[in-house]
């Protein structure tokens, strides 16, 4: 029988176990925490990585649509202004803009009030996309939280706002990916 990687993979248990012997020093109960931040951190991005698959897009196209929505209509920004919303270098933002326009999700065209700049503006086919995306997300999150009362999500949300706060406050410039991960991309 061969192992599944769901398989091969320690429980949190036996995770905290394995660190506490190599480890002394660990307390359990913070490694509990961000063990199960970690897994669930990763499954969750296979999960939406799978959903934004069926849909023809990556979930770093996704990103890019998302910021484009965020920043309201008429939905537009230029491509240094994308790079330092997601954390990539210019060079990782020009690549994805361009797989993107040749798939239509995206335009880009020079600003009529100053010809150097450059406006990257999200299409009807990207907008399209980016709501499908945001409905399939939709489910998989009431799914994942269906066990939780209300009460318990909005504690949930609380704490971990609480954490997020704490590691921007410790890590202000963290925002985006690590400088050597944006030339791989």
């Amino acid at each position: 029988m061969s192992e599944t990687p769901e398989s091969a993979e320690l429980s949190l248990d036996e995770q905290i176990a394995a660190y506490q012997r190599e480890f002394a020093g660990l307390d359990p109960q913070v490694e509990r925490v961000m063990s199960a931040l970690s897994r669930l951190n990763r499954r969750m991005n296979v999960a939406y990585g799978r959903q934004t698959s069926t849909l023809g897009i990556s979930n770093a196209e996704w990103e890019v649509l998302q910021a484009l929505v965020l920043s309201g209509a008429p939905y537009q920004l230029g491509p240094g202004d994308l790079a330092k919303r997601l954390g990539l270098t210019p060079a990782a933002m020009t690549h994805r803009i361009d797989r993107m326009a040749g798939e239509g999700l995206v335009t880009r065209q020079r600003d009529e009030t100053n010809r150097v700049r450059v406006i990257v503006e999200l299409t009807r086919e990207g907008r399209e996309k980016w709501l499908e995306a945001m409905r399939m997300a939709s489910v998989f999150e009431e799914d994942l939280l269906q066990d939780l009362t209300g009460a318990e999500r909005a504690l949930l949300g609380g704490l971990l706002r609480r954490l997020l706060r704490r590691v921007e406050a410790a890590q202000p410039d963290a925002g985006g990916r690590l400088n050597d991960l944006d030339d791989m991309e």
